[in-house]
């Protein structure tokens, strides 16, 4: 069994308003590398009632890693994004920044909201998967694996 292999699927969520995006970054992961189960949210406020497992989430799965736009409908992903930070038990979890906008990385930095990558939106496949790959290294750092 290769490394690749080893484990169960990445868990993914998406926060994402556009479905036409949303679909063609889904479409993007599917064909790659990272073997992913996907969760697909459209605005802010479903977003943090799934992180919290709350409603009709409350048996949702905990994230591995957090796809965020950050123009949304209810609760702005920046809201949701310093939510994640501020919140003990979901702060580690990876943030990668869905964006359209060169705007949307300098109002991050200007604020100082820390995202771990950003991805230019449509989402590159190549791109995302250099991004998931340098982001397990960081997870597994401290992993130690069966031989």
């Amino acid at each position: 069994m290769s490394r690749g292999t080893v484990g169960r699927p990445m868990e993914i969520l998406m926060v994402e308003d556009d479905l036409e995006d949303a679909g063609m970054t889904i479409e993007a992961l599917r064909s790659g590398e990272v073997p992913s189960r996907i969760s697909l949210v459209c605005d802010g406020e479903e977003a943090l009632e799934f992180l919290f497992q709350r409603g009709k989430f409350r048996r949702a799965p905990r994230p591995d890693l957090i796809l965020l736009d950050l123009q949304l409908p209810k609760i702005d992903g920046r809201e949701v994004l310093l939510t994640v930070r501020a919140n003990e038990k979901l702060h580690r979890i990876p943030v990668v920044v869905l964006t359209a906008s060169m705007t949307h990385l300098q109002i991050l930095k200007s604020e100082n909201l820390r995202v771990e990558s950003y991805l230019n939106k449509p989402v590159d496949l190549a791109e995302f998967s250099r991004v998931v790959k340098s982001l397990r290294k960081f997870m597994l750092a401290d992993v130690l694996l069966p031989q």
